[in-house]
């Protein structure tokens, strides 16, 4: 009875996992169609290819890729129609065999105009770029600034004008940056084609110019059409700002390939990489093992078995600690030290209980001094985030857990080796911080359709928020009655419930992505890959730690 029982829990995570992907993928092909087929269509007969496309065609066939922030925006912006995909779409693939990023603005939304989490979005690609010294290729095709929403996108450090300050440093820093203007480039935004190392227009559709026609007209009295003012046939044979010309996207595309052909190699950073080997798990077998209560215990080394090569992995510590797991595996060939949360509820040396996800003073430690040994190895790190935080309570408080949270904090925040975090279920308070979120800089962070990330879970913020409203309604002279404050509790954790949702958070570029759990082994090795491009700058430094 007890094998049926496991057999029919695993069966039913089963399903609630494959119902959470069949919905994700229901929602990204809707956002794959970016301001709807018929945008698209009048794309087409303009002689233009959609951002979507034009990717497809510059990236090498059957390689694999990575999309950034295809969620960005969701649920965003409503009253002003939508921001599907923040308007812009990002991806880490593959041209001519260089591993680059490609950033194509996407002028079915808004014709490509820039809303405050476009800005963000762009950001963020040019951070990877810099942060993994990879080049990166502008497919440029945009109205400029969302005017409705210029103050939340204009001014500010992380704003529009960031850009072309990153264009600058990456420049410095040797990054390769093209540029191709396939469509509108104005005001601003024509600095970025031009800051670029080299930049390409199509002939017709591409333009360049700080202020259009109209503007100019009414700002000097000069009556010009935009193609003259700024085409390519000005911008090449007259002002010398682009650097090649060409007659439609598939010949733009085509350039950008030979130019891509062209560049040389860089020192790498020397991570280990032997030829992968598939886990003896199927890799869908997490899809059983996560369990659809999320509050309920489970074995993360069942999961580990799911994603590293060969199901084999050298645990560090192991029967100290317990709370988190420690290990060297091989992911995809390469060599990883995985830092994961154990769900299950265990005994520690001195035969007391342990709560699965929490981390523990001795965890904590263990940690700590594993990623410094990952450092000293130059092995990238990966976390595994299922965590509610960090023990509370007055013995461990009198412990010390905050100074040995401190401690892993430190040595995770001053990591030089690359840092990939999944978010696998529960990403709650410090715990987020510790397990290496992203305010700690991982190079990609990704969830499962069951992560939640939060200051706490649902029910809990919710139980506290409650006690604060109910006290405040007494207050008031109002009568509490018990099927109020259930109606108030349901309330309260609806909506932060909805705060907790990986699409909150994937919306906002707090992850990368939601991925099918089946393609996490896929994307730690396409980010490491991207890592290996760039050296660390400065050794392994932890500073000040108490002990």
């Amino acid at each position: 009875m007890a094998i049926q029982s496991k057999e029919l829990e695993f069966n039913k995570n089963d399903d609630e996992m494959r119902l959470k992907i069949s919905a994700l993928e229901r929602e990204l092909s809707k956002i794959y169609e970016g301001g709807g087929k018929k945008r698209i269509e009048k794309l087409h007969e303009q002689g233009k290819l959609s951002a979507r496309e034009r990717i497809d065609l510059l990236l090498d066939p059957n390689t694999k890729r990575f999309e950034v922030g295809a969620l960005a925006g969701f649920g965003m912006y409503e009253e002003h129609g939508g921001c599907p995909s923040g308007g812009v779409v990002v991806v880490i693939g593959y041209v001519s065999g260089k591993q680059c990023i490609v950033v194509a603005n996407d002028a079915t939304v808004k014709a490509g105009a820039w809303f405050p989490i476009t800005g963000k979005k762009n950001l963020r690609a040019q951070e990877i770029a810099i942060e993994n010294k990879l080049p990166i290729i502008y497919l440029v095709d945009s109205a400029g600034v969302y005017l409705p929403l210029q103050d939340e996108i204009f001014p500010d450090k992380e704003h529009f004008g960031r850009i072309f300050r990153n264009n600058a440093v990456m420049s410095s820093m040797g990054i390769v940056q093209i540029a191709a203007v396939m469509g509108s480039c104005v005001a601003g935004g024509a600095y970025l084609p031009i800051m670029s190392d080299e930049s390409l227009i199509v002939n017709g559709t591409g333009t360049i110019f700080l202020a259009g026609s109209y503007l100019v007209k009414a700002a000097i009295g000069e009556t010009i059409d935009n193609e003259t003012l700024g085409g390519a046939v000005t911008h090449t044979e007259i002002s010398g700002v682009c650097d090649y010309k060409t007659e439609n996207d598939q010949e733009c595309l085509a350039t950008i390939r030979k130019l891509m052909d062209k560049i040389g190699q860089t020192e790498l950073a020397g991570f280990d990489r032997k030829p992968s080997v598939l886990p003896k798990e199927d890799l869908k077998k997490v899809y059983g093992i996560l369990p659809q209560d999320r509050s309920k215990p489970y074995n993360t080394k069942e999961l580990l078995r799911c994603l590293v090569d060969d199901s084999e992995f050298t645990e560090y510590k192991e029967d100290y600690g317990k709370s988190i797991i420690c290990a060297y595996a091989r992911i995809d060939g390469w060599s990883v030290g995985i830092v994961a949360n154990q769900r299950e509820i265990i005994k520690n040396a001195k035969g007391e209980m342990q709560f699965g996800g929490v981390i523990y003073s001795d965890s904590a430690d263990k940690a700590a001094r594993f990623i410094m040994n990952c450092n000293q190895k130059n092995i990238p790190l990966v976390f595994l985030q299922d965590v509610t935080g960090f023990m509370v309570g007055s013995k461990s408080e009198h412990g010390g857990i905050i100074k040995d949270g401190a401690k892993l904090v430190n040595a995770m925040s001053n990591s030089v080796v690359p840092k990939f975090t999944i978010v696998i279920g529960n990403s709650y308070g410090a715990g987020n911080y510790a397990m290496c979120g992203k305010a700690y800089d991982p190079r990609l962070i990704v969830g499962w359709p069951t992560a939640e990330i939060a200051v706490m879970s649902g029910a809990s913020a919710a139980k506290v928020l409650l006690q604060i409203e109910v006290a405040s309604l007494k207050a008031k002279g109002e009568e509490i009655t018990p099927e109020r404050e259930k109606e108030l509790f349901n309330s309260i954790k609806s909506r932060y419930d909805e705060q907790i949702s990986p699409y909150y958070a994937a919306s906002r570029l707090w992850i990368d992505a939601i991925i099918d759990p089946a393609k996490t082994r896929e994307v730690i090795s396409i980010g490491i890959e991207m890592a290996n491009h760039k050296k660390a700058e400065k050794p392994y430094n932890v500073g000040v730690i108490q002990t």
